[in-house]
């Protein structure tokens, strides 16, 4: 058996607070931007994007320095958010290695994928490269992408932040491709970074020149350490780790939202980064919560449920809108969070001479606007409730179970019979205690057939009691028509109701 060579890809982001804001605001994406991190009026910037460095905006600016610029927007730092997009970065990572280390620090992103025996899955490893930065992409961050068969070479490369987004380093060239990058991608220390500094030795193939036992004796091992980082020959420990999958995204406001309609737009963009992430596991969801945080300090939580598992955005969409106007928060919102539950996809397999079925999806829309106008307890399906008093059902919400045949017995079928609503009051006459004769809407009716009486009663403990007794009855009128009637008797008012009509 041969040792298997090994083959590291590590993904860095740079600016890392100010990419995990911007990911869920595009449109500033393409505007100077800073972020703000400590206690007013001690505000210092901690990251900022390109353009604003191009103005000549740096780190550590306080907020009366940032004002005599013009055209910055200002946001502030939002460790929640970073976190969240920080769990995002590892699940894609971890679309491409089981093997994923997380070297993230403050204010960047870094981890290193082990990438060995990957090529027969997911191409080579400038193809596996190019794919990751793609997919980084759509999530709204950009980054570079080293490849190296050392993992502090890939690291060290990807640091360097060079124009290529792309760097692949062939085995055996690790010395040359890190002799020209600064020493500054070894993270030295302040004191190592100041003794390197008044040696002259600004480069990493400069480090790698100097004699290793001198050096050994003037910094130690620590010294050493970093010569053979800087040569390309130092070992490590791959410590991966095991992020659990969780689709969750939030987002602070930058102010306070009263309109429905202006948190739509942000919750459209949250919604198409769930599913892009779902999707890319051939996933889709079945639910999806809505945490807002209020002005007063309240959470207003809602979930949406749709009897099938969708992957469309604008039918999430339409169904949190439908159920956020129906249940509106009570204050102006200062953030929103999503939390979708993955499923299955569905898919529905015609034959060929079937007529075409409605979308599931349509559906639920239809659902939730009708709640929406009658009320959510209203709408769903019947449940019978045990006892046998009229009208004892509930409703619950409506579901469609993949295990459930769709073919129903012959012998289950049953005559349907419409329910009156509220029930109808009707005039009878009675012959030996049986119905005989009775009057509905107007027409007078002559019994053919009666079937009963059934006798039903309760809650005789508590005002409510009840009694009647029921009848199925068949008649004719003087024209000939068949009429198959469902009636009962009030005992305790005696009373004639007409309750339903049978087909």
């Amino acid at each position: 058996m041969t040792k298997q060579s090994e083959i590291y890809a590590c993904l860095y982001v740079k600016e890392f607070p100010v990419q995990a804001l911007l990911r869920l605001r595009p449109e500033l994406r393409n505007k100077p931007c800073v972020v703000m991190e400590g206690e007013p009026p001690l505000e210092e910037v901690c990251s900022l994007t390109r353009k604003a460095r191009s103005l000549g905006i740096a780190r550590g600016m306080t907020q009366v320095e940032i004002d005599t610029f013009s055209d910055i927007t200002v946001l502030q730092r939002s460790l929640k958010e970073e976190a969240t997009a920080k769990g995002v970065l590892l699940e894609c990572a971890g679309c491409y290695s089981p093997r994923v280390e997380d070297c993230s620090d403050d204010s960047s992103f870094l981890c290193v994928q082990d990438i060995a025996g990957m090529t027969g899955l997911l191409g080579p490893p400038e193809t596996l490269a190019r794919n990751l930065l793609t997919r980084a992409g759509a999530l709204g961050i950009t980054a570079h992408v080293a490849v190296s068969s050392n993992f502090h070479v890939a690291v060290a490369v990807a640091k360097a932040s060079l124009p290529q987004l792309v760097q692949i380093i062939p085995s055996g060239e690790e010395s040359m491709a890190l002799a020209v990058l600064p020493l500054s991608v070894l993270d030295p220390t302040e004191e190592q970074a100041e003794i390197f500094a008044l040696w002259g030795i600004g480069t990493l193939g400069q480090l790698a020149a100097l004699p290793e036992k001198e050096l050994i004796s003037r910094m130690g091992q620590a010294g050493r350490r970093l010569r053979q980082m800087a040569r390309g020959e130092a070992t490590h420990l791959f410590q991966p780790l095991e992020p659990a999958f969780s689709l969750q995204e939030r987002i602070e406001l930058d102010s306070p939202v009263e309109v429905l309609d202006a948190l739509m737009f942000v919750a459209n963009l949250m919604l198409e980064q769930l599913i892009l992430r779902a999707t890319a596991r051939v996933l889709s969801l079945t639910s999806v919560t809505i945490i807002l945080l209020l002005e007063d300090g309240a959470t207003h939580t809602r979930t949406v449920r749709p009897a099938l598992p969708t992957s469309d955005r604008q039918i999430w969409l339409k169904l949190l809108h439908l159920d956020l106007e129906a249940h509106p928060p009570r204050a102006a919102i200062l953030a929103a969070e999503l939390n979708a539950e993955p499923g299955s996809t569905s898919q529905v397999q015609l034959g060929l001479f079937s007529p075409q079925l409605p979308e599931p999806s349509r559906l639920d829309v239809t659902l939730a606007r009708i709640r929406a106008i009658v009320g959510d307890e209203n709408v769903g399906r019947a449940v019978l409730a045990d006892t046998h008093q009229l009208d004892g059902f509930r409703m619950e919400s409506f579901s469609i179970s993949s295990t459930e045949s769709s073919e129903i017995p012959y012998a289950s079928l049953r005559p349907a019979m419409r329910r009156l609503r509220p029930a109808e009051t009707v005039s009878v006459m009675l012959q030996s205690e049986r119905p005989r004769v009775f009057t509905f809407r107007k027409r007078r009716y002559s019994v053919e057939r009666a079937y009963g009486p059934w006798l039903a009663g309760g809650e005789w403990w508590a005002a409510t009691k009840w009694r009647y007794e029921q009848w199925d009855i068949a008649a004719r009128a003087h024209d000939g028509a068949m009429l198959c009637v469902c009636m009962i008797r009030d005992l305790q008012q005696n009373q004639w109701q007409m309750m339903g009509l049978y087909d």
